[in-house]
């Protein structure tokens, strides 16, 4: 099996990736939330200019796939009439805030990101990495603990926010009208004590090689219950998902109509309506969907690391796979679409995919293949947990 290209960092508007279905363009909400008219003007900018699907990335952003080459100036100029570039592709890519989208539209949170964000892209002494982020969280209880994040920023008390690095288990308690300042500190501290290495470096692996934080960081960091949220009706609108977390461009549009739209981490938006969402097949809705138990990447021929298609396959396992549990079906060992250990794992190779369990598809990727029709026939195969080979 070839081994995945691992680029170190993500797309964006000013900066797209190539991909087998041509370009992918990264459009970074502010705030990740988007009026009516900019959701029904980027499933407009879909349609014409690429091939009609679009993205929920895991940082709450959107990934307009399938742009040409001759086509993207003219989303470039698009998503400038609609506020959503940078002014360039360094400031886009430190601009790396993700908020809740639960509470008011106005709430201090939502302020505190927007403040972050442009912060950030204002800082031009942070060569940060491509996939360092941060974390704003707002609610009662952190709900953002199980994404990815380097630095984060929770709710400790009225005018208070809890600092603290993705890895440790200390924080710093700070105020409203230092919050912002203070995370870019640490941002700066990351990168003074070496936190980058070739190019890359994340906060938690920098905390794991022995880093030791700055004075001042001695607040435990509390812990907090596992957030896992499920379509469904939300006291802010309603949260719904996606299969393999893509929307069409006619579904976005017609969701844009209804309503704001809050993009969320979870590859679900919620859009802000206090009625019913129309029925179309696009829309799940029902927590006990089937489909919400597998997650899939792109896969040939879209993608261009894949080593086989995979949504096809996924899609036909799906009501076979345990209520409460989860099934990965990646394309190569970088397991984009869910980096993390899932409850069941394939790994695409050249034979077949790779099968195990409560890991990651680059555990998978190393495990005896088994042909997509075996699994198939037989997609008990998925709950028999064995590393023997299964040819």
């Amino acid at each position: 099996m070839s081994e995945p290209q691992i680029k170190g960092w993500c797309p964006g508007a000013l900066r797209p990736m190539a991909s087998g279905d041509g370009l992918v363009v990264r459009v970074r909400a502010r705030g990740g939330r988007l009026a009516p008219a900019q959701a029904v003007a980027l499933a407009d900018l879909a349609r014409r200019c690429g091939n009609g699907l679009i993205d929920l990335s895991a940082r709450a952003n959107l990934q307009l796939r399938g742009i040409g080459e001759e086509t993207y100036p003219e989303v470039l100029a698009g998503l400038g009439a609609l506020g959503l570039l940078d002014r360039d592709a360094q400031a886009e890519a430190r601009r790396n805030v993700l908020v809740s989208p639960f509470g008011p539209a106005d709430d201090a949170a939502r302020v505190l990101a927007d403040d972050l964000a442009k912060a950030l892209a204002d800082a031009t002494d942070l060569p940060l990495p491509g996939k360092f982020g941060f974390a704003v969280d707002g609610g009662p209880v952190p709900l953002l603990r199980g994404i990815s994040a380097d630095v984060r920023l929770e709710r400790a008390g009225h005018d208070l926010w809890r600092l603290h690095a993705e890895g440790s288990d200390r924080a710093r308690c700070v105020a409203s009208p230092d919050a912002v300042a203070a995370a870019l500190d640490l941002a700066r501290w990351f990168l003074a004590t070496g936190g980058v290495q070739e190019g890359r470096g994340r906060m938690a692996a920098h905390i794991a090689r022995g880093a030791a934080l700055p004075d001042g960081f001695a607040e435990p960091v509390p812990l907090a219950p596992p957030f896992l949220p499920h379509p469904g009706p939300v006291a802010e609108g309603y949260l719904v998902a996606f299969e393999f977390g893509q929307v069409d461009a006619d579904t976005l549009a017609l969701l844009g109509e209804i309503g704001p739209i809050r993009l969320t981490p979870w590859r679900m938006v919620l859009v802000e309506t206090q009625g019913t969402l129309p029925d179309a097949a696009a829309l799940l809705t029902r927590a006990d969907d089937p489909r919400l138990r597998v997650s899939a990447c792109t896969g040939m021929p879209g993608c261009l690391q894949a080593q086989a298609p995979v949504r096809d396959l996924a899609r036909a396992l799906a009501p076979h796979v345990p209520t409460g549990r989860h099934l990965h079906v990646s394309g190569c060992a970088k397991g984009c679409a869910h980096p993390g250990p899932s409850d069941i794992v394939l790994c695409a190779g050249e034979e077949g995919f790779g099968l195990t369990h409560r890991a990651t598809a680059a555990r998978a990727a190393a495990m005896p293949p088994i042909a997509p029709a075996r699994l198939l026939a037989h997609p008990d195969l998925l709950v028999q947990e064995t590393d023997a080979p299964r040819l």
